[in-house]
């Protein structure tokens, strides 16, 4: 077996690429700098249409601190199944830039490093980073965004490089704390090594509902990945329901 694909299948295991909060979050201004934060649990940590905990509940928290030129540094993370490549925790590390370019339209560039504290080196590499892309508009209650997120070849994805395209809609009930939404996306290289040529499709089509500091939503999550026969690893790529409790501070 390649290494890469020794190191993608632990990576869809126990971490992910890009991460972000699954719920709103409060805001507090202090001079030109903004605070924004929450924690949430889910039910499974899926990325991109695969199970990232083993179809375990996960707790994710984050934090972002966000300056008034659009100008933004944070950080996320997740718990993960134990593992000697990967240990029990993903901390990923952020910043970027994001703008108003027309009304109702926006872009953020940026850069993450996933990184995982805890794993044992004598497993192998396991930090790497990405650079992300997004375009949104938003017309009425209905947003659009698109992904583009590239990671360069690095010796923890086999020194392959991978790329992934997400386009989602949101669409805001108005006059209803409800948001419907809806995603398609496509990945293609050294993160896709559980998919025959790795290269996939995921979607996911999903509700949620805000009240106050709170957010409960629920998802449908797939891909076309191709059953290969193991259980424990199909398993991580099912058809699954997954539901978030989150809170923002």
């Amino acid at each position: 077996m390649k290494f890469v694909t020794k190191a993608c299948f632990g990576m869809l295991l126990a971490a992910s690429a890009m991460s972000t909060p699954a719920f709103a979050q409060e805001e507090e201004a202090s001079g030109p700098f903004t605070i924004s934060g929450g924690v949430s649990a889910v039910t499974d940590y899926r990325f991109r249409g695969i199970s990232l905990s083993n179809e375990k509940v996960a707790v994710q928290p984050t934090i972002t601190l966000t300056h008034e030129s659009g100008f933004y540094v944070g950080a996320w993370g997740s718990t993960l199944p134990d593992t000697p490549l990967y240990g029990k925790f993903e901390l990923d590390l952020y910043g970027g830039f994001a703008t108003e370019i027309a009304p109702g339209t926006s872009v953020d560039l940026g850069v993450t490093l996933y990184s995982y504290p805890d794993h044992t080196n004598g497993a192998g590499p396991a930090n790497y980073i990405e650079v992300i892309g997004k375009l949104s508009h938003d017309i009425g209650p209905v947003s659009a965004t698109g992904t583009v997120a590239y990671a360069p070849d690095q010796n923890s994805l086999g020194s392959e490089d991978n790329l992934y395209l997400n386009l989602g809609l949101g669409y805001a009930i108005p006059e209803s704390p409800v948001t419907l939404t809806a995603g398609l996306g496509y990945t293609d290289g050294s993160l896709g090594a559980l998919a025959p040529g790795g290269n996939y499709l995921d979607w996911s089509l999903g509700a949620s509902f805000a009240a106050g500091p709170a957010t409960l939503s629920v998802q449908y999550i797939d891909t076309d990945i191709k059953k290969s026969g193991i259980k424990a690893v199909d398993t991580l790529f099912d058809p699954t329901v997954v539901f978030t409790l989150g809170f923002s501070f």
